[in-house]
């Protein structure tokens, strides 16, 4: 008879723990198992992209700040980037990718004119990996983004062009969703507001309804590609207006029937993106949580595994449909080594995942339907000590990944035979 390990012993006493509560820790792990979480390919090159021009990079209010060394600087680079943090991650990813990273065609055509084709070795790579991917127009770092406007742009011709580049990146993510018969989250961000007062609110929120209605007026197969978008609060040059606010997106996705973005860093740091979840999803179809840390500002910081992360991911696990929930990462640190940010983040993540579905939910929800308010704080606060690092470690062991306090070295072995070789 086969001897269980340590990870595998400690695992049976949790399990007995959590069923003690009335949690099926083995149900727990399986249903971790169908949650993918994106995998940003922008922590792992600062946001630049691979476009051939001086413009390329990050701009319009995306700013990496630090320079530790090792950024990728060609698709081969990142992608071996990604298959490294991959190893080191347990449980099932995807891809998110920027229209900005085509890697395929010459000439590279503008923005406008991309299609799947230019991106192909991006599929190729995700195929042979069985990952799905989900893809984002990128309305920035361009000469037509200049002054920081794009959809909501005041001249014609400027909107024209960014509406045709929505529209052709919500069909390359129908025509990836089909090739890996795994539908793409199209997501669409754009920077467009003002530094300071300004004088007219509504204007470019109209141009950006207007805009918005003609890029999904475009006939996209639904089965393959899901549409969504996301607000921003401010941002570094729109700190006093924005005209993608989180009233005018919501407002645009339950009345258009297309799925809301909710991300973690793009509200007021008191806000709770967690209680926004139940009353969203009572009217848009779908939500797509990009799981970041903001502080102070919009900065974008690696998840920790922190009061406000905690909430969001544990309530995406507990209400209902959850299935219309989509999980994806956002956030970029140049200042420490890029792939141990993507580690980190992304164990964070599914660490949280893992926590809600092994909250005794059902024991909360008797107590408070009983008006029980004191058994409620109780057990809520009880179940904080509960052993679910053992069920995380179980997890680990299962997919054949580290776990925790072991996989920085073979990071640290990567940046010493790899990062030191990119001068």
């Amino acid at each position: 008879m086969k001897t269980k390990t340590t990870t595998e012993q400690s695992y049976q006493i949790a399990r007995e723990r959590f069923a003690a509560c009335g949690v099926n820790a083995e149900a727990a792990l399986r249903q971790l198992d169908q949650i993918p979480v994106s995998l940003h390919c922008w922590q792992g090159d600062d946001v630049g992209g691979f476009e051939k021009r001086a413009e390329a990079g990050a701009g319009n209010g995306c700013l990496a700040t630090g320079n530790y060394p090792g950024k990728a600087r060609t698709p081969e680079e990142l992608r071996a980037d990604l298959e490294m943090a991959s190893s080191l991650i347990p449980g099932p990813l995807r891809l998110n990718l920027h229209a900005s990273y085509a890697t395929d065609g010459n000439p590279m055509p503008d923005r406008d004119a991309l299609t799947a084709d230019n991106f192909s070795s991006w599929v190729d790579w995700a195929a042979r990996k069985k990952w799905g991917i989900d893809f984002n127009p990128t309305c920035f770092s361009h000469p037509l983004a200049a002054d920081g406007f794009t959809l909501a742009h005041p001249d014609s011709g400027v909107r024209k062009f960014w509406i045709a580049h929505c529209i052709a990146c919500r069909r390359i993510g129908a025509a990836i969703g089909k090739r890996l018969q795994n539908p793409v989250v199209s997501n669409i961000w754009i920077p467009d507001g003002y530094k300071d007062t300004p004088a007219n609110r509504l204007a470019p929120r109209e141009r950006l309804m207007e805009s918005l209605d003609a890029i999904f007026d475009a006939k996209v197969s639904r089965e393959w590609n899901i549409d969504t978008v996301e607000a921003k609060l401010f941002g570094i040059g729109v700190e006093s207006y924005t005209a993608g606010s989180h009233e005018f997106y919501l407002g645009y996705a339950a009345s258009r029937k297309v799925g809301l973005c909710l991300d973690a860093g793009h509200f007021h740091p008191t806000e709770s993106v967690a209680d926004k979840i139940s009353s969203a999803l009572l009217f848009v179809p779908h939500l797509l949580l990009h799981v970041s840390r903001g502080v102070r500002w919009d900065s974008d910081h690696v998840v920790t595994l922190d009061e406000a992360t905690s909430a969001i991911l544990e309530e995406s696990v507990t209400v209902p449909q959850r299935e219309r929930i989509h999980v994806g990462l956002d956030f970029f640190d140049a200042s420490i080594n890029r792939i141990a940010a993507w580690v980190i983040g992304t164990r964070n993540a599914k660490k949280a995942l893992l926590r809600g579905l092994l909250q005794p939910v059902k024991t909360f929800r008797a107590a408070e339907a009983a008006r029980d308010f004191t058994s409620r704080l109780a057990r809520m606060e009880d179940a904080r000590s509960l052993p679910w690092g053992l069920v995380w470690e179980e997890y680990c062991r299962r997919n054949e990944k580290p776990a925790d306090g072991t996989w920085l070295a073979e990071v640290k072995t990567y940046e010493n035979n790899i990062f030191s070789q990119r001068i």
